[in-house]
């Protein structure tokens, strides 16, 4: 799950390896837990597919997002998952998990995916229960201050009826920078969006 998108294969201290990809044109990435306020941004593991499916079943969710389908399929959850701890570092997902100061194990999912040019487009969902808190804010904040794929700028688009999230993005130093569409499997139509880019060198 992209702005909004969704195995515990070989373990390492920061719970996963992503290795080459399958066509060996990327180096090895040992995916960190990237710490924040009052939450962590860790590796994905199979134990989050209960909560997964129950966020992600939410219509008022996948309708925010590009690529959840509503109503949710038998297995989706299952193969997000797999994606996620597939060797690519391509891709990067993580759960942002607040059990470190008392709160849920996963609150919502944020990914980096890697563009051409030292750029990645952050994408990210939150729980319904958890919007309008800091939680999103304070995930995106702490990826960017972690930058862990060494990027010189972060890409990210949000539906036009999403203000709250294009809200989390500007609070997060992204300028605007245009209008596009983006299809929603939820929705079955394109809808309009904001383009927003955060520079980080």
């Amino acid at each position: 799950m992209s702005d909004a998108s969704i195995k515990d294969p070989i373990k390492s201290r920061s719970g996963a390896i992503l290795a080459a990809s399958a066509k060996q044109d990327a180096p090895a990435y040992d995916q960190p837990t990237v710490p924040g306020d009052e939450l962590d941004l860790r590796p994905l593991r199979y134990s989050d597919s209960g909560l997964i499916d129950l966020y992600a079943a939410d219509e008022r969710l996948a309708k925010m997002t590009t690529s959840i389908p509503h109503p949710l399929p038998p297995g989706s959850t299952e193969s997000f998952i797999a994606r996620a701890l597939q060797p690519s570092p391509r891709e990067v997902i993580w759960a942002i998990d607040s059990s470190r100061a008392g709160g849920a194990e996963l609150k919502g999912v944020i990914s980096l995916k890697r563009m051409d040019g030292e750029q990645s487009e952050i994408g990210y969902w939150v729980a319904p229960s958890w919007w309008n808190s800091n939680v999103a804010s304070a995930a995106v904040q702490a990826l960017v201050a972690a930058n862990p794929l060494g990027d010189r700028s972060f890409f990210a688009s949000v539906f036009q009826d999403n203000p709250g999230a294009a809200r989390v993005l500007t609070k997060s130093g992204f300028g605007y920078v245009g209008d596009a569409e983006a299809y929603s499997v939820a929705r079955g139509a394109k809808v309009p969006t904001w383009t927003y880019i955060r520079k980080l060198d």
